[in-house]
C-alpha cells in the first residue's frame, strides 16, 4: 500500500503496520467529509483524524442528522473510492489558507489556521473538488479503500470544549477487503452482547442511577464479586511481604501542593472548604501513603518496604466520558507503594512483573507491554528521569519481555510500565502500571538511615495490578459474557426443586452445600421446572441442581451444568468432589 507523506514522498506500508492502518483510515475520514459536503453543502468541517479500530469526522450540520442518513452517505462514499482520486499534497502560507477556507465556508478551520505562527507553511490534502488542512498521512488512491462502514453518531464538543458549540461526531470503520470488515463487525456484535452495562443490570450486579453519575451502586451479587477480587488480591500480597493500610479519603491542600497534584492534577480533583481551609477528595493514594511512611524513623533494614491500600478515590471525569464500570468518578484502586534503596529497583520491578503476570493467567489474559516516557509537564532533573527509565528499561530486558515504547506518556512524577491486557474477543484494556517515582520522596522529603548511620533519600515505586476493582470488573464482566468461573460467580448453584413439596428437601441440600463453602440459591417458585432452568440459565449460573420424588427416594440430585446440559444423577458427595476438584474458590 503507497503511503504519501507529508514531505511529499512515497512509502510502502501494509495494513498490519500502525503507519498504513492510520493511513488508510485516516483518507477514510476525508472521503467521508467529502461525501457528506457533496451531499450537504452548507455543512461545515471541523476535524477528522484515525482513532483506534476506525475513524471519526466532526460535523456542524443545519439539521439534525442521524444514522438514517448514513446509506446515502456511504453510497456516495462508494462513488468517490470509484473515482479513484489520487491525494496530491502541497503546502502554502497561513495568508493564502486562510482565504481558500474563507472561500470555502470553513469558520473551524479558519480558528485552526488563526492560532497558527504567521510564517509557517500549512499543509493540505486535496482529493477531487475536496481540500483539506491536514498534515497526513495518507494512502495515495482513494481506490485503495474498498471496505468501510459507518457505526454510530454522537455530539462532541467543539474542542472539546464544553463552552463551544456542539457538533455531530460520525464513527467509522475501514479495511483493505470485506472479509476483514465483516470479521470486525462480527466482533462489535458480539461485543454489544458483553456489554457490562447490559450484563449488570440483567445479572443483578450494580446499578447506574441519574441521582449518581459516575457512582455505580453495588448490588449483593456485584459486592459478592467485588469482595472475591478484593479476597483473592489481600491474599497474594500477604503472601509477596505487602502491609495493609487504609489513608484519609480527604485531605489539606498543602498536601496536594506538596505531592504535586493541586499544580498538575487539580482539573480533577473534587475541593471543598472545612474550617476557612481548602481540602480535596484525593484522586490517589500516594501522597497519603507518603504521610504513612513518615510516620516514625525508617532504617535500610525494613526495605524493601510493600506497602499496599485498597484506597477509595474520586476523580471529576467529564460526563460524556462516563462509561458504566470503565470510567467512572468513584472508584476502589488497588494501590502499592514499595520504598527502597537503589540496588532493589531491579529485583522489585521483576518481582512486581511476576505477580501482574500470575494475577493475569489466573483470569486467562494475555497481554503486552508499554514503557512511557517522559512527558512535558513533568517534575524532577534531567538526570533522576534518566536513571528511572533506564531502571524500568533495564528490568524488561532482564526478563526477557516485549515491550513497545510510548513516547511522553508517563506521569508527571515518573516513567511507568503499562500492562494491557487482552480479553476473549480481542479487545486490549490498560490496566496494571508500575511507576517509578524519585520525585515524591524528594518532595515530602522522606528519608531512612542507612548502613553508614547517615540519612538517604529512598526510592519509591507506585504500582497496581487490577487498575480499579471496578473497572476490571468491567473487563471481566465482558471477558466472561457474565460466565464467570466457579470460583467468582456470585451464585455457584441453583437448587430448584420440583415442586412445593420439595421444598425442604432443597433446604436441607442449601444447608450442607453452604457448610462446604458454596454460594447456593433455592428457587422456590410455583413455576414449571423448565422455566426455573430457563431462569437460571439467564442468570448464568455454573450449576443447576434438580430436586423431585425420584431425587429424595435416592438421596441425590440431577445435576444441570450451564453449558454443558444435563449431567445426570449425582449424590452430594460425589457433587462436592466434582466441585472442589473445578475449585469454588480461589487457594
Amino acid at each position: 500500500m503507497k503511503i504519501k507523506m507529508k514531505d511529499g514522498s512515497i512509502r510502502e506500508a501494509g495494513f498490519d503496520e500502525e503507519l498504513g492502518r492510520n493511513a488508510f483510515r485516516h483518507t477514510t475520514a476525508h472521503i467521508l467529509a467529502q461525501a457528506v459536503k457533496r451531499l450537504y453543502p452548507t455543512v461545515k468541517c471541523a476535524i477528522g483524524p484515525s482513532v483506534a479500530d476506525g475513524f471519526y469526522y466532526d460535523f456542524d450540520f443545519d439539521f439534525r442528522f442521524s444514522e438514517e442518513n448514513f446509506a446515502e452517505v456511504e453510497a456516495e462514499m462508494k462513488k468517490i473510492v470509484k473515482e479513484n482520486f489520487q491525494l496530491r499534497h502541497y503546502t502554502q502560507d497561513r495568508g493564502r489558507a486562510i482565504q481558500d477556507m474563507e472561500e470555502r465556508e470553513e469558520p473551524y478551520k479558519i480558528e485552526l489556521l488563526n492560532e497558527l505562527p504567521e510564517d509557517e507553511e500549512i499543509s493540505f490534502y486535496r482529493q477531487g473538488e475536496y481540500l483539506e488542512m491536514c498534515a497526513g498521512p495518507h494512502v495515495a488512491y482513494t481506490s485503495a479503500v474498498r471496505a468501510f462502514k459507518l457505526l454510530s453518531v454522537a455530539g462532541a464538543y467543539w474542542r472539546g470544549d464544553e463552552k463551544n458549540k456542539m457538533l455531530t461526531r460520525i464513527y467509522g470503520t475501514s479495511f483493505p477487503n470485506e472479509e476483514l470488515l465483516e470479521e470486525y463487525l462480527n466482533r462489535l456484535e458480539e461485543a454489544k452482547k458483553r456489554d457490562h452495562r447490559k450484563l449488570g443490570k440483567e445479572l443483578g450486579l450494580f446499578a447506574l442511577l441519574e441521582e449518581g453519575p459516575g457512582f455505580p451502586f453495588f448490588l449483593p451479587k456485584g459486592l459478592i464479586l467485588k469482595n472475591l477480587l478484593i479476597d483473592y488480591w489481600r491474599k497474594i500480597h500477604a503472601r509477596e511481604g505487602y502491609m495493609e493500610i487504609s489513608t484519609p479519603v480527604m485531605l489539606n491542600r498543602q498536601l496536594w501542593e506538596t505531592s504535586g497534584h493541586w499544580e498538575h492534577y487539580m482539573d480533577k480533583m473534587y475541593t471543598t472548604l472545612i474550617d476557612g481551609e481548602d481540602f480535596a477528595i484525593k484522586p490517589m493514594s500516594c501522597p497519603g501513603g507518603m504521610l504513612v511512611y513518615k510516620t516514625e524513623p525508617r532504617s535500610y533494614r525494613e526495605f524493601p518496604m510493600r506497602i499496599s491500600e485498597l484506597g477509595l478515590i474520586h476523580r471529576n471525569e467529564k460526563s460524556g466520558t462516563l462509561h458504566g464500570l470503565m470510567r467512572v468518578r468513584c472508584c476502589t484502586q488497588d494501590d502499592a507503594h514499595i520504598f527502597m534503596r537503589t540496588e532493589q529497583i531491579q529485583d522489585e520491578i521483576k518481582g512486581i512483573v511476576r505477580l501482574i503476570d500470575e494475577v493475569y493467567s489466573t483470569f486467562g489474559f494475555k497481554y503486552h507491554v508499554e514503557l512511557s516516557t517522559r512527558p512535558e509537564n513533568s517534575i524532577g532533573s534531567d538526570e533522576d528521569w534518566k536513571m528511572a527509565t533506564d531502571s524500568l528499561t533495564n528490568a524488561l530486558e532482564d526478563l526477557k519481555l516485549q515491550y513497545i515504547i510510548n513516547e511522553g506518556d508517563g506521569a508527571f512524577y515518573g516513567p511507568k510500565i503499562d500492562f494491557h491486557l487482552e480479553d476473549s474477543i480481542g479487545r486490549t484494556w490498560q490496566c496494571g502500571t508500575i511507576q517509578l517515582d524519585f520525585q515524591l520522596p524528594q518532595r515530602f522529603e522522606a528519608e531512612y538511615i542507612g548502613e553508614d548511620g547517615n540519612k538517604h533519600r529512598p526510592i519509591m515505586i507506585h504500582r497496581v495490578v487490577f487498575g480499579s476493582i471496578e473497572r476490571f470488573m468491567g473487563i471481566l464482566i465482558e471477558h466472561f459474557a457474565g460466565k464467570f468461573p466457579l470460583w467468582l460467580s456470585p451464585v455457584q448453584v441453583k437448587i430448584l426443586p420440583i415442586s412445593d413439596k420439595f421444598i425442604g428437601y432443597a433446604k436441607e441440600i442449601q444447608s450442607h452445600l453452604q457448610k462446604e463453602g458454596l454460594r447456593c440459591e433455592i428457587d422456590g417458585r410455583s413455576e414449571k421446572i423448565g422455566f426455573k432452568i430457563r431462569t437460571a440459565q439467564l442468570e448464568k449460573v455454573p450449576y443447576m441442581l434438580i430436586a423431585g420424588e425420584k431425587e429424595v427416594k435416592a438421596g441425590s440430585v440431577s445435576v444441570r451444568r450451564r453449558d454443558g446440559g444435563d449431567l445426570g444423577s449425582m449424590t452430594i458427595d460425589s457433587l462436592l468432589e466434582a466441585l472442589h476438584k473445578e475449585g469454588i474458590r480461589k487457594q
